[in-house]
């Protein structure tokens, strides 16, 4: 493996696997540190760390296997990809019983339509590296703070705040 494939095969494994599981065990924080022949998370709230030593994936407890696959390391280290869906899929039922909910896969985001907007929660995107909640109107929205999205026309916030995120947008719409 030369130097560039392994470089962006530790930068995807940083991204998509330890600092996901960092922001899954503490809410909001994404750095990591330097550790022992490689990196990972500080010492995690519930105790121990994860990240890459070597070759190898290490997960909180301490328990070391070697990287096969981004997959493979993230259930490795106890990474739970599906809740931001599961989350955003009971935030966006509470919203509207009648909305025809979706998972979208083209931007691998759950959203509904309701009246004149799409209301989502996405795992994270090019724009964005963490779980968001957002709200896009089909038309243009008055100017205004609310309407904050980077990457597209709307509002958007963490995707633990998405149900006060859908609450407000319907206030703005």
């Amino acid at each position: 493996m030369d130097l560039v494939t392994a470089r962006l095969a530790l930068h995807a494994l940083a991204e998509q696997v330890i600092s996901p599981l960092r922001v899954q065990a503490t809410g909001n924080e994404i750095a990591l540190q330097p550790r022992p022949g490689g990196f990972g998370t500080p010492d995690l709230p519930g105790g121990g760390w994860a990240g890459v030593s070597g070759l190898e994936v290490v997960g909180p407890d301490g328990a070391h296997e070697q990287i096969g696959s981004l997959r493979a390391a993230a259930r490795f280290v106890g990474l739970d990809g599906a809740q931001v869906w599961a989350d955003g899929w009971a935030d966006l039922e509470a919203l509207s019983a009648e909305a025809e909910i979706h998972l979208w896969p083209e931007h691998f985001d759950v959203a509904i339509e309701l009246g004149e907007a799409t209301f989502g929660v996405s795992p994270g995107d090019e724009n964005h590296p963490e779980p968001y909640a957002y709200v896009a109107p089909w038309s243009a929205p008055a100017p205004g703070e609310f309407w904050n999205a980077t990457g597209f026309t709307g509002a958007q916030a963490p995707a633990a705040d998405a149900a006060a995120l859908f609450r407000a947008a319907l206030q703005h719409l």
